[in-house]
């Protein structure tokens, strides 16, 4: 039986340890965490749920004795590029041009409230993601901003539309927001780090408006209205109809669960009993520059088109009834992850930020913008959701009552003979370029785990095994230097993501060595040792605002935006080679220990979108390649990996690493 006073004992001692615990100490403390974690706490931070747990977490989580660092100010590293490039007087003109106060010499923080101005910030950082309207907005979205989710704990769900899960998902993702922002959902950290919350707000309320011949720009409400001092309301897509409905009533008072279910129940049967709509929202699937001249002629055509697109914009989020029922296990989510990203196109609105996808078989997905937030904040989101519907079943438990509440009302666009052959067009293009195009591949790997890996630095380990995948499979060590991995900055106010290059002298070194039969078992754990030290050193300096990619980014973004000559650093060959300019091959990247994982499409038309999620009994990997493409195949990517993987388990072993 569970003692709490021997725990808490074990606890305090383990924290005393300067070095590595011993094996010993690991064990009975994994047992432990292991009883903290059973019954109602099974899930992998309990604490999410329950205070008692919490404190047996946070016990067991500080074996090792480390202490919290707080975030300090970065702009001492903008400075130095700034300084080092002669961009100071430049930005300093900046400064003056935006109206903000003169600063002297000394006094060198001007640079982080340069940095910290909305406006310059959008017209700097944005303009990079808009810079080319004549790419094609579905390629631009899966590229660069589109993460599609998904829940395992619902991959089993009863045929038909399950109308409680539906619900369910939909009131947790409102009260979502809310939570957030009167700090009543669990703090989200990275090591023993607290990350930033500022970009939970960008989950909801966010849009990307198309500007015809002019930069994009991602709007969102303000922080009086993000705090509730206005109405908030959710639009719901279905049969290429639109309909709206408010989710916060008079005193900030959300939608109950049976509330919700008979807005959603309203919303079918009107549709149900009407011909299908006009599919508006398909346009937003259009290249750029279309969907910008299409938006402006439905503006043009009826003012009301003009009110329903704002409205659309400025809705909580999207909810996309979709009628398919992919096929999927906990072994593969192959069909859902396709149907998430090249599904319905009239059952999307790509310029939100969040599109909740519910599937007729009762799971879900989502398909978002991912311009305004880094990936990290979706899973945060998406993760308290499978919580919250794995702890009520999936069944509302409370309350049946509803209030007298206004039905939802169906936006009407005015469409004319022109918007209509725009639709088809939009709606043939998103076909033709999405699943006969793109090529995903879903795997599990088993044996393997946050168990396995508990006393082996997880993360720093299946990295040098990507290496080792990748030289197999395209057949040269020089490959490595095509692999980049995100590092999360969101410890800083305004932080998103660095890029971690992990693609190491020492990394090469050790793939060489595993790939030499002549080498023995010995040097090959000598060389995978350095290897992961140097990872575990080059993560930690990225997640510091230490690395160098988004400083070159915003040096470049200066130059572009005033108008000077592109430094020749960015024209040279070797700079693109490298992976610079959002042109890395092999783009990998951890999206968490929990039940969700993404995917996003290869960064260049030759390269593969591989990412990852550790749990304690498996690893899940998603990958992504483009069929026109004759160089690349998943499936060969996915034989050299699991390759691999058993040559660094049996060196594991072997070695007692």
């Amino acid at each position: 039986v569970f003692n709490q006073a021997d725990f808490e004992k074990m606890a305090e001692d383990v924290k005393k340890v300067k070095s590595r615990p011993e094996d010993k100490e690991l064990l009975e403390l994994y047992g432990l965490y292991k009883q903290a974690t059973v019954g109602d706490n099974h899930i992998d931070k309990p604490g999410l749920f329950n205070p008692k747990a919490d404190a047996k977490w946070e016990a067991w989580n500080s074996r090792k004795g480390r202490r919290s660092i707080f975030a300090s100010a970065m702009a001492f590293k903008m400075i130095e590029f700034i300084q080092l490039h002669n961009f100071k007087k430049l930005v300093s003109s900046i400064c003056h041009r935006k109206g903000l106060y003169k600063r002297t010499e000394e006094q060198i923080s001007w640079s982080y409230e340069l940095f910290q101005q909305e406006q310059f910030r959008r017209d700097l950082l944005f303009k990079s993601i808009f810079q080319s309207t004549s790419v094609s907005q579905l390629i631009l979205n899966w590229s660069w901003e589109t993460k599609v989710f998904f829940r395992e704990s619902l991959i089993t769900p009863p045929f038909g539309v399950n109308h409680h899960k539906v619900l369910m998902c939909n009131w947790k993702a409102v009260q979502y927001p809310n939570n957030s922002k009167t700090k009543r959902i669990l703090k989200n950290k990275s090591s023993c780090l607290t990350l930033h919350v500022t970009y939970l707000r960008c989950l909801h309320f966010n849009w990307k408006h198309a500007i015809f011949s002019l930069t994009e720009e991602i709007r969102n409400l303000t922080e009086e209205q993000y705090m509730g001092k206005v109405a908030q309301h959710e639009k719901v897509l279905w049969k290429e109809r639109q309909h709206t409905f408010e989710v916060l009533l008079c005193g900030n008072h959300i939608l109950s669960p049976s509330e919700v279910i008979m807005q959603i129940t309203y919303i079918r049967e009107r549709c149900t009993s009407q011909p299908d709509g006009a599919g508006v929202s398909a346009l937003t699937t259009e290249e750029r520059t279309c969907w910008a001249k299409a938006r402006e002629h439905l503006i043009e055509l009826d003012p009301n088109n003009g009110a329903i697109l704002e409205a659309i914009q400025s809705s909580l989020f999207i909810v996309s009834l979709d009628e398919a029922r992919p096929f999927s296990t906990p072994e593969n989510y192959t069909e859902m992850i396709l149907q998430a990203l090249t599904g319905d196109p009239t059952a999307r609105w790509g310029d939100k930020s969040y599109n909740i996808i519910c599937f007729a078989d009762g799971t879900f997905g989502s398909n978002c913008d991912h311009a305004p937030y880094d990936a990290m904040v979706l899973v945060s989101m998406c993760y308290y959701i499978d919580q919250k519907l794995k702890a009520s079943e999936g069944r509302w438990k409370g309350s049946v009552a509803a209030r007298e509440i206004p039905p939802p009302e169906e936006l009407v666009f005015t469409v004319d003979q022109k918007a209509q052959a725009d639709i088809a067009l939009a709606k043939q293009r998103y076909r033709e370029s999405g699943r006969r195009e793109l090529r995903c591949m879903w795997w599990v790997v088993d044996r393997a785990g946050r168990v396995f890996f508990l006393t082996r630095t997880e993360d720093f380990l299946l990295q040098p095994r990507f290496h080792s995948n990748a030289c197999k499979h395209f057949g040269h060590t020089s490959c490595t230097n095509f692999i980049p991995q995100n590092a999360t900055t969101r410890r800083f106010y305004h932080g998103r993501t660095e890029t971690m290059r992990p693609c190491t002298l020492e990394a090469l070194e050790w793939c060489k060595a595993m790939l030499d039969p002549s080498v023995n078992t010995e040097t090959k754990r000598k060389c995978l040792l350095i290897a992961v030290a140097k990872h575990n050193k080059l993560m930690n300096e990225a997640q510091n605002g230490k690395g160098f990619d988004r400083h070159l980014l915003g040096l470049y973004l200066i130059a572009k935006g005033e108008g000077l000559p592109v430094p020749e650093l960015y024209q040279d060959p070797a700079y693109s080679k490298s992976g610079g300019g959002g042109n890395f091959v092999l783009s990998t990247s951890l999206v968490g220990y929990t039940t969700v994982l993404g995917a996003v499409v290869p960064m260049v038309h030759h390269g593969y979108g591989f990412f990852y999620r550790i749990r304690d009994d498996r690893i899940v990997v998603s990958c992504t390649a483009w069929k026109s493409c004759p160089e690349t195949d998943a499936e060969k990517l996915y034989q050299n990996l699991t390759t691999s993987f058993q040559e660094m388990l049996q060196l594991m072993t072997l070695s007692q690493l």
